[in-house]
Order: structure tokens, then sequence, then C-alpha cells
């Protein structure tokens, strides 16, 4: 199933990724966050604006929030980022740090109350709620002259705005381990949905324990059928009506049932779960990120799963159709306020500069946002990122949700009915009735 990979087809297929368009998250109260300074010298002499609406004067001091820098593998290399451009610049930049599931609400809270100004890190499906706020710069001026691919660039983009300089982009679709494909007597990735389940059919059949597909069964993650309800056809949402309900979601689920009760998939897994098994040679596809390469060979035994890891696009329900993948990824914001310029220019350079996005590729496995990274040795040359580009982030799409501020209880409102399936507690066409009209009600 191996494919070769030209650098003009992956800058082509990244360009032609959709756009997102609006997206949400949800508020809540929460303990305050670390807050660290960096000890570079404060000067008033810096240089002039990268690009984008300056205000003439010198480089400014600002702060930095961000996730990442709350976990173990990526803190050194962003704070080195942090590091390099606060000595270059004679700045110092305040880092403010939340863990993952804490950091929305609490940097929603930090931006309301002004307690927050400078640069920020966000999720793609995070930059609606953010820009609700209405404290966001448009950092359009920002990519001039700069060669953002424009599936990264719609990744930043909101009601017409550039609200987020895109830092890395990819999407969430199926990894295989081609070692159990083989010996399963797969070589090829199946392509519709009827060639994907004769196929989990095999593997179930190689014995020792293999899970199939260690698709996500636990309601935090069940959200993952979307993914599958879109490949059966249903647009989930269109001209602001809720779908579910439809008789392609309702095939989706029943089918997803159907792998349940035969074994194919498991119970009580989710994304964690899922990459422990996949890294154990325990399950031979699963659903992940592109980033969840680094997860699984972390914690797996085998050393030559690097070898084994294969992309595959997500089977279609018609011959023609475009396979299904959710759109993820990370941009820079800036709020607006003291430093807001200089903040700037540095979610310019963090995204842009091509030394530091091709160490950041080359340190985290995290795909740049530019042609010119793309196209170089250490990315065109890592096998895995650039099958995973062609077969899975070219025809990514924004989670339908991520327009509605309440696209978590969105999210959660139709897991729940998809557990209620999988437990034999509600029938397919009961439970995506029912979540069809919870999901319409938060609209």
């Amino acid at each position: 199933m191996s494919t070769t990979y030209s650098r003009r087809n992956v800058l082509k297929l990244l360009g032609a990724g959709a756009s997102a368009a609006g997206l949400g998250g949800l508020v809540a109260c929460a303990p305050s966050a670390s807050n660290d300074s960096n000890d570079s010298n404060d000067t008033d002499d810096g240089g002039e604006s990268a690009g984008g609406d300056s205000d003439g004067g010198g480089a400014q001091d600002f702060s930095f929030s961000s996730w990442s820098l709350t976990e173990e593998a990526p803190k050194p290399v962003i704070q080195g980022m942090i590091d390099t451009f606060a000595s270059d610049q004679g700045v110092s930049i305040d880092t403010v740090t939340y863990p993952y599931n804490e950091y929305l609400n609490q940097l929603t809270l930090q931006v309301r109350g002004g307690q927050f100004s400078g640069a920020a890190q966000l999720d793609i499906a995070w930059l609606g709620a953010l820009a609700a706020l209405g404290k966001l710069r448009d950092l359009g001026s920002y990519t001039e002259g700069i060669d953002y691919t424009p599936a990264a660039l719609g990744a930043g983009s909101y009601d017409g705005q550039q609200l987020g300089l895109p830092w890395t982009i990819g999407a969430i679709g199926l990894v295989a381990n081609s070692e159990l494909l083989q010996q399963a007597g797969i070589t090829e990735a199946p392509q519709r949905i009827d060639d994907f389940e004769a196929a989990l059919v095999e593997l179930k059949g190689l014995g020792n324990g293999v899970i199939p597909y260690a698709a996500m069964t636990k309601v935090a993650q069940l959200k993952d059928i979307l993914i599958w309800m879109q490949t059966f056809g249903s647009p989930i949402i269109e001209d602001g009506t809720v779908t579910i309900g439809d008789d392609a979601s309702v095939e989706a689920v029943t089918w997803y049932k159907k792998l349940y009760d035969q074994g194919l998939i498991a119970p009580d897994v989710d994304r964690f779960d899922a990459r422990a098994l996949f890294g154990q040679g325990k399950a031979a596809i699963y659903d992940d990120a592109v980033v969840g390469k680094s997860a699984v060979l972390a914690d797996s035994p085998d050393p030559d799963l690097e070898s084994k890891l294969d992309p595959m696009a997500r089977p279609v329900l018609n011959a023609g159709d475009d396979p299904c993948a959710q759109l993820w990824g990370h941009v820079i914001a800036v709020v607006e306020g003291d430093g807001a310029d200089t903040a700037a220019e540095f979610a310019q350079w963090m995204t842009s500069d091509e030394a530091t996005v091709i160490d950041f590729f080359d340190q985290l496995s995290l795909p740049p946002t530019t042609e010119t990274a793309l196209a170089s040795d250490s990315v065109a040359g890592d096998t895995f990122t650039a099958a995973f580009t062609e077969r899975i982030t070219a025809t990514a799409t924004p989670n339908p949700f991520w327009q509605f501020p309440q696209y978590a209880q969105m999210e959660s409102a139709v897991a729940e009915q998809v557990q209620a399936v999988l437990v034999g507690s509600a029938s397919p066409a009961e439970a995506m009735k029912a979540a069809g009209e919870a999901v319409q009600g938060l609209i």
C-alpha cells in the first residue's frame, strides 16, 4: 500500500483542503493560570513590524498563552522559540499556561476581563469562541508575502477576517498497521464501506486478541461518529437545520452498532486507549491526528512500528465520493492591547520563519503551513506525513458544529445517544431523532 509522494503533489493536496467556517467553544470558571516571565532585557529599540498595522514604535513586551507549554514534549521546543524571538527583539515575553482541557475556559475569562493581551495558541475549533469577544486582531496584512497554503489560511479565518495565523494544520483520519493488514491478506487499502467491513472481518480472524478497528466508543470521543455520518451522506447541518435523524445518519449508526456487536470494534475505547492498543500491536486500525504518531511510537515495544504506520483514506459509501476527515490544527491569534503589534510579529515569525518551522517539524513532527516549509527535505522526505497529507488532509473539512458556541454540548448530545445504541437501550432511529432534536434546540 505504499505510494510515492512528490513535493509538487504534497503542496497541491494541502492547498486543496477545505477552509474552516465559524467555530465555537464553551466558557466556565476555574483556577488562575501559571504565569512566567522571560528574562530577556527590556528595550524600546525593537525591530519594525514584519507586517500588519504597527504603531511605528519599538518592539514591546507582550504575553503568550499556550497549552503546549504544560506538556513535556513540546514545552522545551516552544520555550526555545520564545527565547530566540525575545532575545532578537529585545523584549520580555510573559508565558501564560493552562492544561488543554481548561485552556479555552480560562483564556476566555482572561480576555473577557481585560486581563490578557498578546499572542495565544488556539485549537482551530475555538477560534469562533474567542472571536465572539470582539478583541482579536485581523491578521490579514501579516499574511502578505507569506506562502501559507489556502487550507492553512482557511483554518485561521472567521467571518471574513484572518483571526489566526496557521501554526500547524492536519486532519483526523485512519491509521493502519500495515504488517497486521498483510498478515490478514489485505494488500490494498479498502476503498468502500463494504470493503472496509470485510477487511475488519479478516483482521478479526487473526486472533491473538487483535481489535480490528479501535474506534471511539467512550462517550467523551464518540463525536467521531459525525465523520461516519458524513461518509454515509448526512450533511449534519444544512441551511441552519440539523439533519441528524435523516436516513444517512441512522444508517451510519446502525452500521457502527453492527461492528460493535460483531466484535470488530471494542467497548470503552477513547483516543488514549486506541493509541495504547495500536502501539502494542493489539489494534490494526484507529483514528488519530498526525501528531498522534509520536505518542504511539513512544509507548510501543515494537522498535519497527514506525515503518508499519500507514495512513488510510476513510472508505466511501459510493465510488467517486471524497473521503471524509475532520480538519485539525493550531493557530496563533492576537488579542488587542499592550504589545499587540509585537505579538503579531511574533505570531508571523512562529508560523512562517523557514528555519523555525522546519525545526519545529523536525522535533515534534507537526506539519508546517507554508509551501516553502512543506517543500523542504525534512517535510517532503517524511513518508508518514506525506501519506497523511495526500490521503487524509487533502479532503478534510471542519466539524459542522464548530460554527456554534455550544458545539461541545452538541457533540455530547449526539455521543450520548450513540452510546445508548451501542449498549442496546435505544434503536438507531429513535436515538438519532432524539439527538437531532437536542442539537437543534442548542442552535
